[in-house]
């Protein structure tokens, strides 16, 4: 029997410059440049053109990108209308997969209906679809956010818990306000204060891209048959929306709450590892050493006790004693905390709740998966990997009445 490799472990699949990952490092880089002096210096906007045109941008060319997202802030009252007929108990992840495949349908004219991978890959064609995909995307979470039942906000093991909170009117978008000023305002009914504006802002420009994943691999795959790049997005959001990928978040902060306490965090954790169970937020693929985006995490969630004269949050006591319990025996096996295990912290610091978090995760990696449909029709083959048989060798067919 020929090998195979399960889930495609270690198979290189395409050629990629948009991103790239030192494992043994610790260090991931977005066209050339390192993930954490991006989300010192940069902000959404002019990493989102980074990823998708390969170079930092001029001030003109930034500027006009960045004119050209606030311009489309803005939906047809029709999609609003749909997502009001949706069930709003639903997880935020399933309306935003449905939403977004369904926008083709209320844009036909955005739409290229190419005959050949050449005319689908027309640069104007691709820019103003990825201006247009990047624009509505937060639009999408923080209307959904708005319109939800109430008692219905949070989701807890697959099920809607309850919630004091009423449904409120949706909030328009402000032209005034960058990227991600605009999606707390908008999410939240306030306008944020710029220290909350830029760590938000920083949390975007950490989840934008982060090479060739599950979800960046959906959207590669479907867009090699050309299809349109709303479906693109769709499929992305698809996987995303697992719990061993972006749905991670989720989990930690109910790992979280589990545990209790930080003086219950060895105990949680000695017994988890014993039953062999998943240590949400623990461990990657990728990393042989704590993932640099958790690094970054880490301090912007201590920068931001800093900002609140040292009020530290129990999440994050739970989450630093948990994380030097493990250190005594994960980190010995290449086992350390990834980019979920201090995210939905810092979210739940923002004003984002727990089930809302995997969808502001596609809202940042828009951008990155924009980028790989790029890469993709560029030079594009449609993905068509083979098998190994392992079923029943070629036999007779037998009459129901002799079975």
């Amino acid at each position: 029997m020929s090998a195979h490799a399960r889930g495609l472990a270690g198979v290189p699949a395409t050629q990629s410059s948009i991103s790239s990952i030192d494992g043994e490092q610790g260090v991931l880089a977005y066209r050339g440049y390192s993930i954490d002096v991006l989300a010192a210096h940069s902000h959404y906007e002019e990493t989102a053109l980074l990823l998708l045109e390969g170079e930092l941008p001029s001030s003109q060319a930034l500027s006009a990108f960045d004119a050209g997202l606030r311009a489309q802030r803005v939906l047809k009252p029709e999609v609003i209308d749909l997502m009001r007929g949706l069930p709003l108990h639903g997880h935020p992840m399933h309306m935003l997969q449905c939403i977004v495949a369904s926008l083709g349908m209320f844009y036909p004219d955005e739409i290229s209906q190419p005959t050949s991978a050449r005319a689908y890959a027309d640069p104007d064609y691709v820019r103003t679809m990825s201006i247009k995909i990047i624009a509505r995307m937060p639009l999408l979470v923080a209307y959904w956010e708005r319109l939800r039942q109430p008692g219905m906000t949070q989701w807890r093991g697959g099920q809607a818990a309850g919630s004091d909170r009423r449904g409120e009117k949706l909030i328009e978008p402000r032209a005034d306000l960058g990227f991600a000023a605009n999606f707390l305002y908008m999410f939240t009914g306030q306008e944020p204060e710029p220290f909350m504006a830029r760590l938000m802002d920083a949390c975007l420009i950490l989840h934008a891209e982060h090479t060739i994943n599950a979800s960046t691999f959906a959207a590669m795959v479907t867009g090699s048959t050309l299809a349109n790049p709303y479906s693109v997005i769709s499929a992305a959001i698809g996987a995303l929306s697992g719990p061993l990928h972006g749905g991670a978040n989720q989990r930690v902060l109910e790992m979280l709450d589990d545990i209790g306490s930080p003086a219950k965090a060895k105990g949680w954790l000695d017994k988890k590892l014993a039953a062999k169970e998943i240590i949400w937020g623990m461990g990657h693929r990728e990393y042989k050493v704590k993932d640099p985006r958790a690094v970054v995490l880490h301090e912007l969630i201590e920068k931001l006790i800093q900002h609140r004269g040292g009020k530290t949050t129990r999440y994050y006591d739970i989450a630093r004693t948990l994380e030097e319990a493990a250190k005594e025996n994960l980190a010995a096996k290449g086992v350390y905390p990834n980019v979920d295990f201090y995210s939905g912290i810092l979210y739940h610091e923002l004003g984002i709740p727990a089930d809302q978090f995997t969808a502001l995760f596609a809202v940042a990696r828009t951008a990155g998966w924009l980028a790989h449909w790029n890469e993709q029709i560029a030079d594009n083959r449609i993905f068509r990997p083979t098998q190994v048989y392992t079923g029943e060798p070629l036999r007779e067919y037998v009459p129901l009445k002799d079975r």
